[in-house]
């Protein structure tokens, strides 16, 4: 008879930063069967008797979170570091604190997501990936468009040429100004104002989609943030495809957040608008009537998480997203930044 193989062991989480980011990681840690959340560390959010306040973000506000009543809660990243009971950190906190905490984390053996961008330039980030590279535990930046089903859809589709080869792609995302943590967000030189905390996202997505960019040809302008606080980039890529991506916190009160894309194949045109609810992704074919794609699976931040979980269980690094790709978009960020001031191209090296 066949004997059964048991689970892997859970996997012990510990989310530090409780703002907008770091309640929606817990919430995704909660529908991840290989995740329990052991721990959670902020200095001055915390959660009373387990329940933990709700908090609002670009996409929705979150309610109040029952963690149970024996979670630990640190208000020391170090006391964190040094319980042995944490195998996995989640840096929710803010960009300037990626570098210096991640690096700790992985000295200490912990396995670490850290969020978007990986740090504030090119040459901080290269230093995790680095530290990466000799580091027990697994490093994975929180890319999480990657993830999303209807974003993980496009792709599939461009990999597999089903409706021809890709034309032309078009990103938009659009927000009003950061309704919390300004100190933080309206800090440019800390935090990279909406080119770094928004834009980063499509960058991403475009070198996902079509593979790294040969060059950016960008318009922009700074507003709030002493930084680029809304962009407008031309993306040159290798298989020739138009590709162009909007990124701002111009919009007025009101506006809230919006995300889409168009994508132009031979044969088809796919069009996703997050502000059409569960009709979101629509397909328009050659000599086909248009029709709303329903994607299954979970959203961007559950599906990036579980791909930790996952790799972590397995033993092996995460794939989907590396260190090297966040990096990567840093550095076609800051090219951005410099076709902005110069007002012509800029080559990515």
């Amino acid at each position: 008879m066949k004997q059964e193989s048991s689970p892997p062991p859970k996997v012990n989480v510990a989310v530090v930063g409780l703002g907008f980011m770091g309640v929606t990681h817990l919430r995704s840690y909660q529908k991840i069967k290989g995740a329990r959340i052991a721990a959670v560390c902020d200095s001055v959010r915390q959660p009373v008797n387990g329940i933990l306040p709700g908090v609002s973000g670009n996409l929705s506000g979150t309610d109040a979170l029952d963690l149970g009543r024996k979670l630990r809660v640190y208000s020391q990243f170090d006391d964190l570091l040094a319980d042995p009971g944490v195998d996995l950190v989640d840096l929710c906190v803010p960009t300037p604190l990626h570098v210096p905490l991640t690096l700790a984390a992985l000295k200490a053996g912990k396995h670490v997501v850290c969020e978007k961008p990986l740090a504030r330039t090119a040459a901080e980030a290269r230093k995790l990936v680095n530290a990466a590279r000799t580091a027990k535990g697994f490093l994975m930046p929180a890319m999480c468009m990657r993830f999303w089903p209807e974003w993980s859809w496009v792709k599939a589709a461009a990999d597999d040429g089903r409706f021809g080869k890709l034309l032309a792609a078009r990103f938009r995302r659009v927000s009003e100004t950061p309704g919390w943590s300004r100190d933080s967000y309206f800090n440019g030189a800390a935090s990279g104002g909406a080119l770094l905390d928004l834009h980063i996202h499509d960058t991403d997505f475009v070198q996902f989609l079509c593979g790294p960019p040969l060059s950016v040809f960008s318009s922009g302008l700074t507003r709030y943030s002493g930084a680029i606080d809304h962009v407008v980039t031309q993306y040159q890529v290798a298989n020739g495809a138009v590709v162009s991506a909007e990124g701002t916190w111009l919009m007025a009160n009101g506006h809230g957040f919006k995300m889409c894309y168009t994508v132009n194949f031979e044969r088809a045109t796919v069009d996703f608008d997050l502000g059409r609810g569960a009709d979101a992704l629509k397909l328009f074919e050659d000599g086909r009537k248009p029709k709303v794609i329903r994607c299954k699976g979970p959203d961007g931040y559950t599906g990036e998480l579980r791909h930790m979980i996952d790799s972590i269980q397995a033993g092996k690094p995460p794939t989907i997203v590396t260190p090297e790709d966040a990096l990567n978009a840093v550095r076609i960020c800051e090219a951005e930044e410099k076709s902005i001031r110069l007002g012509r191209p800029v080559k990515i090296g």
